[in-house]
């Protein structure tokens, strides 16, 4: 017997959460599912979920949050025997966008009420648990930006993109992936397990949530009219993705798949973690958990 643990984020995105929590209530009362639910916490530690989990025999837990919210939940409870479901709320939703989970609500619950779960990879840096997208420099410094804002959403996200766009820089990096190492200046590093940043802008086209890889996006130093038409034919899919083993470095933007890294990050660039502003590091390891959860999608 199936029994749901909501877990909904009260500030994510820009929707009120009164109107989703009677929709849970009614929805899943309707499919004859047992049910409890919880507010998230600010401090993103759910070890206090165990002992409940195991007392009220919990088998699905559902966050109604960002990929942040996500994130958090699945580096507390990834140890479980549990299903992990979403109802999209933050202001990208990468995460469930890649899985095919829709926004509405609604069409979201009937996927969780369906109870399919998939094997998902999640990835660390250091020690710092990601399932979604990382990044370093430019997209991070807009995530910095976006997280003092008063108001959230898609907007706001625009706004402070173009603001951050006239005084982007670049910042020099060594990596190591596959026994070499080179250096770059770039613009932005994408470390990703989804396709996406969220709200359907892909970044890496061949991204799987479950292949065991990541995708590493890098747009190196150019001109700003290059550096965008270089990111649009990244995002529509036009560059080649190539081996670990043959990456050229003297490319607009260099893209590959890998299962480690190792990143120093020499002028301690701006980091974002599933979206949400994190502190810099200055020397990055980077490795896959391979099907570390199960999402329902």
């Amino acid at each position: 017997m199936r029994s749901i643990l909501y877990i909904i984020n009260p500030i994510s995105g820009t929707r009120g959460k009164k109107d989703l929590q009677a929709l849970i209530e009614k929805e899943t009362t309707k499919a004859g599912i047992h049910f409890l639910i919880l507010p998230s916490v600010a401090d993103g530690n759910y070890d206090f979920l165990h002992p409940i989990i195991k007392e009220k025999k919990i088998t699905d837990v559902v966050v109604a949050g960002g990929d942040g919210t996500v994130s958090q939940v699945v580096n507390g409870l990834m140890s479980l025997d549990l299903n992990i479901g979403i109802i999209p709320c933050g202001s990208g939703n990468g995460l469930a966008f890649t899985a095919g989970i829709p926004k509405d609500p609604a069409k979201a619950l009937q996927i969780v009420f369906a109870g399919k779960a998939a094997p998902t990879d999640g990835f660390y840096l250091n020690d710092h648990f990601a399932c979604m997208l990382c990044g370093l420099g430019f997209d991070a410094k807009v995530a910095h930006d976006f997280a003092q804002q008063p108001k959230r959403g898609l907007s706001t996200y625009v706004k402070q993109v173009v603001r951050n766009f006239f005084g982007a820089k670049t910042y020099p990096f060594e990596l190591t992936v596959g026994g070499k190492t080179f250096s770059t200046d770039a613009y932005f590093i994408s470390i990703a397990n989804s396709n996406q940043f969220g709200n359907h802008f892909t970044i890496a086209p061949a991204a799987s949530l479950s292949d065991g890889l990541l995708d590493i996006v890098i747009v190196t130093k150019q001109n700003k009219l290059s550096m965008i038409l270089q990111t649009l034919k990244q995002v529509r899919g036009k560059n080649k993705l190539v081996p670990e083993t043959v990456i050229d470095d003297t490319k607009a933007v260099i893209y590959f798949q890998t299962n480690q890294l190792h990143i120093q990050n020499k002028d301690e660039a701006y980091l974002h973690i599933d979206g949400d502003p994190a502190e810099t590091l200055k020397e990055i390891k980077v490795e896959v958990l391979a099907k570390c959860f199960k999402l329902l999608q």
